[in-house]
């Protein structure tokens, strides 16, 4: 199916030909008509599907028809409620992208730089709002944003804002829109919170779900390194040294832990940032910036970046730390094999990660090749892993990998 298919005005169609976009996702393809049609959905969608085109199209398209915002008037039609500042930014391109050529005004507003420009924007009139709640509720208490005339609704990783505790904050929000409205929750999974939340706001949603949580993109190799923890810095930077590996996102569990591992590339010679909270939002935006235009080979990032990175061209992945949530390792490596394109994720585990690597292995139904022949082996006592045994892999590729069950056949 092509765009135009789905009854795309051809302002945007051009605009997304600029973008190099012709063909629609699952998500874009099923959400859009629905969306045109204004009815509320919930779209069921990991990062990487292509959602954020899914609702910027159709909102660009109906707001198009419609009056455009004036100088000084606070009319605001849409509202993208989305968790995170890098997210916001992301979705706010978006909309400059695809909207190019409507003439439609649009902004962001985040936490974490002076409220000046912001509100400036938002005095000069603005069609569509992109913010995250804490900004967003604290320019509402200022008498900077009204939404008494939203139209359309976006309610953006909702799972990702409940395990961010920003909850209590979107219902303050949700409150202050009319009930009047269309309404569009998208979330990767679907915990109870969420589902009770769908039944209070939404008006007889359309549900559409796309590659859900448990499934990972089957573009990206998979491959596992069982390692001793004080060896994981050793192997990251060995496996750096291969020229093969042209961008890298490795993922720490904490903050600290990336700044250390950010410092460990940087004396072994390789060009290293780091991004996560504690990181000024001007430091954190020059990071992710330097990363996409291949001015830095490797970012090292915390999980609040594991949605917020959105790089068509990300070659691999590495989870520096295992995830001690299974379903944040699949949002993890969704980073890469995105638009289509291959990826290699590749995972550090340690005696103590072992219980992860099986939780995550039982959510994606299927084993993690191992990796055997690395110079930084987990020694066999720490390993104690019976049931499984890895294959010989080639020695400096971690690409060629192997994995099979005592007697069965080999996958």
């Amino acid at each position: 199916m092509l765009f135009e298919e789905l009854h795309i005005i051809a302002p945007i169609l051009e605009a997304l030909k600029t973008e190099g976009y012709t063909e629609p996702t699952a998500i874009q393809e099923q959400a859009i008509p629905i969306i045109l049609a204004k009815k509320d959905l919930v779209g069921l969608a990991q990062t990487g599907t292509g959602k954020t085109a899914a609702f910027a199209v159709p909102i660009l398209q109906i707001l198009h028809a419609g009056p455009r915002a004036v100088k000084g008037m606070n009319t605001i039609k849409a509202l993208i409620l989305t968790p995170t500042r890098e997210l916001a930014i992301q979705i706010d391109e978006s909309f400059a992208a695809y909207g190019r050529n409507l003439g439609l005004r649009h902004t962001v507003i985040y936490g974490g730089v002076p409220q000046g420009a912001q509100t400036n924007s938002l005095k000069a009139g603005v069609d569509i709002l992109i913010a995250t709640p804490g900004r967003l509720l604290d320019l509402m208490n200022q008498r900077y944003v009204n939404l008494r005339h939203i139209k359309h609704f976006v309610l953006d990783e909702a799972d990702r804002m409940l395990d961010m505790g920003f909850f209590r904050d979107v219902k303050k929000i949700i409150a202050q829109l009319p009930e009047v409205r269309q309404t569009m929750l998208f979330s990767a999974t679907m915990p109870p919170e969420i589902s009770s939340l769908v039944g209070n706001i939404l008006k007889d949603p359309v549900r559409v779900a796309v590659t859900p949580v448990s499934s990972t993109v089957d573009t990206i190799e998979q491959a596992v390194y069982f390692v001793e923890k004080k060896d994981k810095k050793h192997l990251l930077i060995h496996l750096l040294r291969d020229k093969a590996i042209d961008s890298a996102l490795v993922f720490s569990r904490t903050k600290h832990g990336a700044d250390k591992i950010a410092r460990d590339l940087l004396r072994a010679g390789i060009q290293v940032a780091a991004i996560h909270g504690n990181k000024s939002q001007t430091a954190r935006q020059l990071a992710l910036n330097n990363f996409k235009n291949k001015k830095t080979r490797v970012l090292v990032a915390t999980d609040i970046a594991a949605r917020g990175i959105d790089i068509e061209e990300l070659s691999h992945v590495i989870n520096y730390d295992m995830p001690n949530v299974p379903e944040t390792y699949v949002h993890r490596i969704g980073r890469t094999g995105r638009a289509g394109l291959g990826g290699v994720a590749l995972s550090f585990c340690d005696a103590e990660e072992k219980a992860y690597l099986k939780d995550i292995e039982k959510l994606i139904t299927k084993p993690i090749p191992v990796i055997e022949d690395h110079p930084y082996p987990l020694l066999p006592e720490s390993l104690n892993q019976p049931d499984f045994v890895p294959l010989k892999a080639a020695a400096r590729k971690p690409r060629v990998i192997g994995y099979f069950r005592r007697g069965e056949k080999r996958y």
